[in-house]
């Protein structure tokens, strides 16, 4: 039996390196062995076209989940040798509207996955960039948030409303969430602003150290992704990096940040938190995407200057093995990148015996 360690990769942003951190990092986590389930919730699909599927042509999709249509362990799909995928279309587009009348609408997500839970050892959740119903649901399913963040000036104006919906989030559905780490993506070493940006940003989570918000044990991942035009290419290819070109920057970047997440980045005990934080979110039930928004709108006038020290860097440790077996459940495959067959063609496959994976 596994601990699912459940990652949602957010940023209200648009562009900046979500949907291929999700991929790079769970491609990544997969060669070391980790079983591994990706989430696509955002209606462009584009994970599930970064991983070689065609949106319109295949049946399973988050939309079915997200509207209680069908079952999260039927809908995914094995695409790779230990890792799975929970496609999206563009029927995701009416979800929001269609659940705007739905009693606990906010974790459906969350209580689709239970079923799981103990069949991965990763869930990697790629976010919409905004702030609506589908992120609200992605946020009150996962333990941790990634945030891919540019090393830009404008890029920091969100990144104090984004820690204030996450703690919000935290407070009154999630009080397991928590940010784990910022990834620079995009960075450029020959410049001197990306520097100076990641030392703003250090400096403002350091600043948060010791309080009960949602945002501090959060650190600046031990690695940055560096502008590579392989990474910006792979997509079209409808592949990971490491099948497109293994040995360039991009590769090495994200081999770097899976074995950050996997060894140095464990989950850390929740700080105390007050007695009426649980029961505030049990009372409350669960508040609309709106609620969320319109709190975080109020407090984000609030928000801590960010100023300007040092930029510090240090290499990760190395991944660690792993059980391989596959999750005993009933999954759909489909053709590996190299295969004649068309993504469309799905077929099923016979999940091992439950009974067998038993120590």
């Amino acid at each position: 039996m596994t601990n699912m360690r459940k990652i949602a990769v957010l940023n209200q942003k648009g562009g900046v390196g979500k949907t291929t951190t999700v991929v790079n990092t769970a491609a990544a986590l997969a060669g070391m062995g980790l079983r591994v389930v990706v989430v696509d919730l955002d209606p462009q699909a584009h994970l599930t076209i970064h991983l070689g599927l065609e949106p319109q042509a295949i049946e399973a999709s988050s939309y079915e989940v997200m509207t209680k249509e069908a079952k999260f362990e039927e809908e995914i799909l094995l695409v790779r040798p230990n890792l799975w995928l929970l496609p999206a279309n563009i029927n995701l587009v009416g979800a929001e509207s269609e659940l705007i009348s739905v009693v606990g609408r906010e974790t459906i997500l969350r209580e689709a996955i239970e079923s799981v839970e103990d069949n991965f050892d990763y869930l990697m959740i790629d976010c919409p960039p905004s702030l609506g119903l589908l992120t609200l649901n992605a946020l009150a399913a996962a333990e941790e948030v990634l945030i891919p963040l540019q090393p830009h000036f404008l890029a920091l104006q969100g990144f104090g409303k984004l820690l204030q919906t996450i703690d919000l989030v935290n407070k009154r559905i999630n009080p397991d969430l928590r940010v784990q780490g910022v990834l620079l993506c995009m960075f450029d070493t020959r410049a001197s602003l990306p520097s100076e940006v990641r030392a703003d940003i250090e400096q403002f989570l350091e600043s948060a150290r010791g309080t009960n918000c949602a945002w501090a044990q959060a650190q600046i991942l031990p690695t940055f992704i560096r502008r590579n035009i392989k990474l910006a290419e792979a997509p079209s290819y409808g592949q990971t990096i490491f099948e497109y070109e293994r040995n360039c920057h991009g590769a090495e970047d994200y081999m770097k940040v899976a074995e950050s997440i996997h060894t140095q980045f464990q989950p850390a005990p929740q700080l105390d938190k007050q007695p009426d934080d649980a029961k505030v979110a049990e009372d409350q039930n669960v508040q609309t995407a709106e609620q969320i928004q319109e709190e975080s709108a109020v407090e984000s006038a609030q928000d801590k200057d960010i100023a300007t020290p040092a930029d510090a860097t240090q290499e990760p440790d190395t991944g660690a093995e792993h059980d391989q077996d596959q999750p005993p459940i009933e999954i759909r495959a489909i053709p590996q990148p190299d295969s004649e067959t068309p993504s469309s063609e799905l077929t099923q496959t016979t999940p091992p015996d439950p009974e067998q994976n038993q120590p």
